[in-house]
């Protein structure tokens, strides 16, 4: 059974910044990537970033230049440090994180979800 457990969100003014953390506990032998994803009402879940075992990221572009992701996998955590936050960031964030429970196939598992929201 793995386990992913996010923190940080919350409410922030435009221009602010959060930090989200994620956590994934249990069964894990190796962690191929771990990313974030939100998603508003009635549109479908993008990708935010994600990082790699080997440091490699991936942004979208309308986070690109404000948004950092990181990670620790040693620790199984990964973060993401949101800067000039702007109202159109507002979403909920998923932790996402593909690895390896045994020995078998890489899987995908998620988090419940933080919501950000940015508002003055």
């Amino acid at each position: 059974q793995v386990r992913l457990v996010e923190s940080g969100g919350g409410l922030v003014q435009p221009g602010g910044s959060l930090r989200l953390s994620c956590a994934a506990s249990g069964s894990i032998f190796s962690i191929n990537a771990m990313g974030w994803y939100r998603q508003t009402p009635g549109k479908e879940r993008e990708l935010v970033a994600a990082i790699t075992s080997s440091g490699s990221t991936n942004y979208a572009d309308s986070v690109k230049g404000r948004f950092t992701i990181s990670r620790d996998f040693a620790k199984n955590t990964v973060w993401l440090q949101m800067s000039s936050l702007k109202p159109e960031d507002t979403a909920v964030y998923y932790c996402n994180a593909r690895l390896r429970p045994g020995l078998g196939p890489v899987y995908d598992y998620w988090g419940q979800g933080t919501p950000v929201t940015v508002s003055s």
